[in-house]
């Protein structure tokens, strides 16, 4: 039997703080965390959707969460230093298709593969994705061209994607 609105509510607001820090991950801002959080929730009773249980509850509304936080990302983008589209694709994409749990082999892995990363390399990707610099000014910092950038970063990417998938291979 599906959970009811009440119940449905009193799950939801058991993992307020988890939901909305889902979404302060994304948009790094706690009054749009809050708003994607009851978003999220007022979603939850005013759809066509039902759960049967509050795992299904809680995993669609952490990944609802992310969504919306990235969908705030896009319609701000101009106003915002965040992750690129392309980025956001990416991110959407992977939540779409596994549960959504921060830690695991696959978070393991890239920390142990972004320890090898020579120390310019790990400056770059502090610079561009930590701390947002467009790439015009992570080239400025670093004293390179733009287009240099975009080639280290690409390298960087397919070099650190080839390390993850080399940590969790089963050979």
């Amino acid at each position: 039997m599906p959970l009811d609105h009440e119940i449905i509510l009193r799950h939801l607001f058991a993992a307020r703080q988890r939901l909305s820090a889902a979404a302060f991950l994304i948009v790094r801002d706690a009054h749009a965390a809050e708003d994607i959080f009851q978003n999220v929730a007022l979603k939850s009773v005013t759809r066509e959707v039902s759960f049967e249980h509050e795992g299904a509850l809680l995993s669609w509304a952490t990944v609802s969460s992310k969504r919306e936080a990235i969908d705030w990302l896009r319609k701000r983008k101009s106003e915002t230093l965040g992750l690129e589209p392309d980025v956001l694709d990416l991110l959407d994409r992977e939540w779409q298709s596994k549960s959504a749990a921060p830690e695991g082999p696959r978070m393991e892995a890239l920390r142990e593969c972004l320890d090898g990363v020579p120390a310019n390399s790990r400056r770059l990707l502090e610079l561009r994705y930590f701390e947002g610099r467009p790439c015009q000014e992570v080239a400025e910092t670093v004293g390179a061209g733009v287009e240099a950038v975009y080639q280290r970063l690409s390298r960087l990417h397919r070099q650190l994607k080839q390390c993850v998938e080399q940590r969790l291979s089963p050979t």
